[in-house]
């Protein structure tokens, strides 16, 4: 069964021994795998401490408790208590920006019905994406590059983690777009496009001073005015506020915010991304980029226990180089470079990346190409006008590559993996000259004892 060094098994076998029993050494050792067997699988697993996992709940509280506006907004049923912490910024008055009742931007007619209703929005948005996240952790993790030995609590702990960061990556992502939207309707109070309609405004009372705010053009007309919202008899208040949020739209953001994190994650996990070339050194030799002098189907490749001395060249040991040295240009590969180490042969520039299978990349696009559906549909909706729409795409573009940044590695260097757990003394915080939140003591109940290994071993 696989072992680890810093298990509990150890030390009780090593205490084991010394005390005199009738049986064997042998015998003794088979009781003691049968009897700590589940103890060795939970050492195996290393529980995480109880200060970490109390400060990613604060985590999930915060990301939970920005989430929570929208599925007020879409009207899910919730108790009082919880609609009252979360619907403080969606359900404020908004700034009532004065209009112009002969306007002819917004003028449009009110639709009921919309194209993507706010629960649809929810379905695509967040819910689609979730259920995605967690069914390419649950089946492609952790991929091949795993160990056949590797304890199977392990591996589900890899799964749990991937899983966890990448929802908690679509929370603050959708969390952010929301409340950064939300907050910026309430501020500018931008009327929308059918604004008129949702108003039904009294025309009579375009001469009332505490009603006109401003214009220059009652010579000409007297609708020629600057008027508030004080003119509309519209008595459903809700839904006149809701006039004046225009800008941004919300749908535009929160639906980039989801669904372009969720593009960015299959990015990662399935390694698509333009071809990137590494910086190297620069040199003369043409090697770099001539063209091979003879066809080859694979790269050299030498077992060295050496790293490469650079990005661009491929170790050979010594015990090989004196009888592979001749047989470079003979099989194929390029010729080693004047004035470089015996030990290393170069790779062309155009062997170190290849382009993604293009089925790959369409379907890192499908999530973009519904997002763009969205925004579209707001525009023939009248709801909004096209600025509002792109500054919507901006602010859920932009919460959507942070959110993936915080829990993710780059997608050309990162394997696909996410960062790792915080370390358990920095769990909530770090001073000044820490510099991250790793540190040495590690993220366990219990730290690992010095020069003990966590690689499993064979018995």
């Amino acid at each position: 069964m696989p072992l680890t060094r810093n298990t509990s098994f150890h030390r009780l076998g090593a205490h084991s021994s010394t005390s005199s029993s009738p049986l064997s050494s042998s015998a003794r050792c088979g009781c003691r795998s049968l009897l700590f067997a589940p103890m060795v699988k939970l050492n195996t697993l290393q529980l995480p401490s109880k200060r970490l996992v109390l400060s990613y709940i604060i985590d999930w509280f915060v990301i939970l408790y920005g989430s929570l506006h929208f599925v007020l907004l879409v009207g899910v049923p919730v108790p009082r208590a919880i609609a009252g912490v979360g619907g403080g910024v969606h359900y404020a008055d908004p700034y009532y920006r004065p209009f112009s009742v002969i306007d002819l931007g917004i003028s449009f007619p009110h639709q009921r019905n919309e194209t993507v209703p706010p629960w649809l929005l929810v379905v695509l948005a967040m819910i689609i994406p979730g259920v995605t996240i967690f069914v390419v952790c649950l089946i492609l993790l952790p991929g091949p590059t795993a160990d056949k030995n590797t304890p199977k609590l392990l591996i589900w702990r890899r799964k749990f983690w991937e899983w966890n960061t990448g929802w908690m990556g679509l929370g603050l992502s959708l969390a952010s777009a929301f409340f950064i939207t939300e907050s910026l309707k309430n501020l500018f109070g931008k009327p929308r496009p059918d604004m008129l309609s949702r108003c039904n405004p009294s025309l009579d009372r375009l001469n009332d001073p505490n009603i006109v705010v401003g214009g220059y053009g009652q010579d000409i007309s007297n609708r020629w005015v600057l008027v508030t919202r004080e003119i509309c008899l519209q008595t459903d208040r809700q839904f006149l506020n809701d006039g004046f949020r225009s800008f941004p739209s919300g749908h535009s953001s929160f639906g980039w915010a989801g669904l372009l994190y969720l593009s960015l994650f299959l990015c990662s996990k399935f390694s698509i991304g333009i071809p990137f070339l590494h910086p190297t050194q620069y040199t003369q030799n043409p090697q770099y980029t001539a063209h091979e002098k003879k066809q080859v189907s694979t790269l050299p490749r030498f077992r060295s226990r050496s790293p490469p001395r650079s990005l661009g060249e491929i170790v050979i040991p010594r015990s090989l180089s004196s009888s592979t040295a001749g047989n470079d240009e003979r099989e194929g590969r390029p010729r080693r470079e004047r004035g470089t180490p015996s030990s290393s042969v170069v790779v062309p520039l155009r062997n170190r990346a290849a382009a993604p299978p293009i089925p790959h990349l369409v379907l890192a696009f499908i999530p973009v190409a519904v997002a763009a559906w969205i925004s579209t549909t707001r525009y023939t909706d009248f709801r909004h006008r096209g600025i509002d729409i792109f500054v919507g795409i901006i602010i859920g573009s932009c919460t959507a590559w942070g959110a993936f940044r915080w829990y993710h590695l780059p997608i050309r260097r990162g394997a696909g993996w996410s960062w790792g757990a915080r370390s358990r003394k920095r769990a909530f915080g770090i001073g000044v000259g820490e510099g991250n939140y790793v540190g040495t003591e590690g993220w366990g109940e219990r730290a690992v004892e010095e020069g003990r290994s966590e690689e499993p071993l064979e018995r």
